[in-house]
């Protein structure tokens, strides 16, 4: 018998050929055995499998270490993130590095208003490439859907609830979007939410609210505030365990608003050459998630409007009348005032990582044709006027 890292290789000795061949078992994550055959001394080993194989091979690191923002939604999800890998892989050692970004230390300009769109990720994906974190867990919805050259996304892990939720003042009586009285005001940053509620409820006022979900929360409730309800997104008050002080689910049946890209769903970075995690967090993905996110990053990338873009869209599995399954696919694109407005539904197969991208260009290409590029287009022109005079 012969001992090599990670291998075991032994001789048939049924057999008193000094050339018979050698049993080699792999000893990873994963175990299989090969069978090793060489006809004559000088010859080349030939790798037979006698066993299917599937194996990860130990990584060069004892210990992984998780990047994320320091609040507290993003420390919960890290650490979901961190009991999977540990379950699956309870051979390493995994470590937690929290840091704020721009977005967090900046809470007073609107989120339209910064000039970058990686506020929540520049820093962390600094630090990865350098090597000083090994993977950053986000929320998907805050991810550009162009990365560093060096970076990449994993597979996403079952989503949260994506849709947006209402949530009104304590003490206030109203149950839904329908009931807010006229001129009352509904705090959000997103210009999407915004673009979505002039169309929608042009009757309510928007004012700006920023801060992680418990600063906004206390935002609305304070004796003072001028905010009547705000809209947030379902995952986050689900997972910080405020689930009762949702009052309505917002979705394009009951209410008309469509959610952000990637809303609900995690959004796991690592360097593009670390095949090792790459494997690891294969095990640990959604397949029907990550196809998902895949075609609502690939519609929003299309359409070259970023974070800031007020796309809103609504993805969901379903069977055809044929019985295959099938990812629909509900999106629109709105003005900041609401006047105008283009929407498709579309449905597609999509089974692999390459049909869910080309399926969201297919989409974004039915935008345009509705209508969506001109909206797009004109919220370009305004910002980079916004822009000039502000550098003036």
């Amino acid at each position: 018998d012969l001992e090599v890292p990670g291998l075991h290789v032994s001789r048939d000795r049924s057999s008193p050929n000094p050339l018979s061949p050698l049993r080699l078992t792999f000893l990873g994550s994963y175990t299989s055995t090969c069978i090793i055959s060489n006809t004559e001394p000088s010859s080349i080993l030939r790798l037979t499998p006698y066993l299917p194989l599937k194996m990860v091979t130990p990584a060069p690191k004892k210990t992984i270490t998780i990047g994320t923002r320091k609040s507290k939604l993003a420390l919960l999800q890290t650490h979901m993130v961190l009991d999977a890998l540990k379950k699956a892989f309870p051979q390493y050692e995994y470590k937690v590095f929290s840091k704020e970004t721009a977005g967090d230390l900046n809470t007073t300009i609107a989120l339209r208003d910064f000039t970058t769109k990686n506020l929540w990720t520049e820093e962390l994906e600094e630090l990865m490439i350098d090597g000083q974190v090994d993977v950053i867990v986000h929320s998907l919805k805050d991810v550009p859907t162009t990365l560093p050259s060096s970076c990449k996304l994993g597979p996403s892990m079952p989503r949260e609830d994506s849709r947006d939720v209402l949530v009104v003042k304590q003490g206030l009586p109203y149950k839904s979007l329908s009931e807010i009285p006229a001129g009352s005001v509904v705090g959000t940053s997103s210009i999407r939410r915004t673009a979505q509620l002039a169309r929608k409820y042009p009757h309510l006022k928007v004012q700006d609210v920023r801060g992680n979900i418990g600063t906004r929360l206390s935002k609305l409730d304070a004796e003072d505030s001028p905010y009547t309800c705000v809209i947030l997104a379902a995952a986050g008050l689900l997972r910080l365990d405020l689930a009762d002080r949702i009052t309505q689910y917002l979705d394009s049946k009951n209410s008309g608003m469509l959610y952000a890209v990637g809303q609900g769903a995690l959004g796991i970075e690592i360097r593009k050459e670390d095949t090792h995690l790459q494997a690891m967090l294969d095990t640990i993905g959604h397949q029907d998630t990550t196809f998902s996110v895949l075609a609502e990053r690939s519609l929003l990338r299309t359409l070259e409007g970023g974070c800031s873009a007020p796309l809103g869209v609504e993805t969901e599995w379903i069977q055809n009348a044929q019985g295959s399954k099938q990812l629909r696919m509900r999106s629109v694109v709105v003005s900041v005032d609401g006047k105008e407005c283009a929407q498709v539904e579309l449905e597609a197969d999509v089974n692999s990582a390459e049909s869910a991208e080309a399926f969201g260009i297919t989409v974004a290409k039915a935008l345009v044709a509705d209508g969506a590029g001109g909206i797009l287009e004109v919220i370009q022109q305004n910002k980079t006027k916004e822009s000039v005079s502000t550098a003036v």
